[in-house]
């Protein structure tokens, strides 16, 4: 597939639903309720098939299941999602939008697989025992100012599930990790997609986002798996649409939080 349009419907086909190995998910209606490491997410189809009242019914109820446990919870809505006035319903229910991400899919074909290069002193590691997974949850906390201590304890049991299906790099100098990143295959689809990728401040700038891409897309290519797929910031989408992806939607977070 190279059109965008091939690539988008492929992309709602296979990558809304509830990813493998989730924690925890339930469906409810059209939508499925899925739990994550910072805030539990809602996810479902292009068009949900409801409308008026019974859409309105849909979203108080996501946020009144999750107002009871005491939990945020983010709705992603992707920009060609329908009905048309569902961002002006969730902004009425409290659901508040955060910047939105560029959806890119890249293709995993032999021109696009180099050898990571790394700048002097820093290197690669592949990581899954659970020591390793919580540093990689302190690392990502300290880069955002956000508590994501549960993000160790979510990737501990995705790989626990599934030990192929989650890949966790970690870029190291003298010892430190200052950079993490991991692949998270999706079997029965086409795709696999980029998660992490965060780097301490003063080690921006040299290459170690460019290498840990490199690094995953030459593991896609090892499974055979023809796409890679990333929600990407601004800051990251200029570097992956030089390496080949493309932008297929944009994708805004509504979040509501107790």
């Amino acid at each position: 597939m190279t059109d965008s349009r091939d690539l988008l419907a492929a992309y709602d086909a296979q990558l809304r639903g509830a990813p493998p190995h989730a924690a925890a998910h339930a469906p409810d209606g059209p939508l499925t309720r899925v739990a994550g490491p910072l805030r539990a997410l809602v996810t479902g189809p292009p068009d949900l098939g409801l409308r008026g009242r019974e859409l309105d019914e849909l979203i108080a109820r996501q946020r009144d299941f999750f107002a009871a446990r005491g939990e945020a919870v983010e709705w992603r809505l992707r920009v060609h999602d329908t009905p048309a006035d569902l961002p002006d319903r969730l902004s009425a229910a409290g659901f508040t939008p955060l910047p939105p991400s560029a959806v890119l899919i890249g293709p995993v074909a032999e021109a696009t697989v180099r050898r990571p290069v790394l700048p002097g002193g820093v290197t690669l590691r592949q990581v899954s025992a659970d020591a390793d997974l919580h540093a990689v949850a302190a690392l990502q906390s300290a880069i955002w100012g956000l508590d994501l201590s549960g993000l160790g304890d979510d990737l501990i049991a995705r790989i626990g599930a599934a030990p192929r299906d989650t890949v966790v790099l970690v870029a190291e100098a003298g010892g430190e990790m200052v950079s993490a990143a991991w692949l998270a295959f999706r079997p029965g689809t086409q795709f696999a997609t980029l998660l992490g990728g965060s780097t301490l401040v003063e080690w921006r700038g040299r290459g170690i986002y460019r290498a840990l891409i490199q690094a995953r897309l030459a593991l896609a290519a090892e499974r055979g798996v023809p796409y890679l797929h990333v929600d990407a910031s601004p800051d990251s989408a200029p570097l992956l649409r030089r390496l080949g992806f493309q932008a297929i939607t944009r994708m805004t977070p509504y979040v509501w939080t107790p």
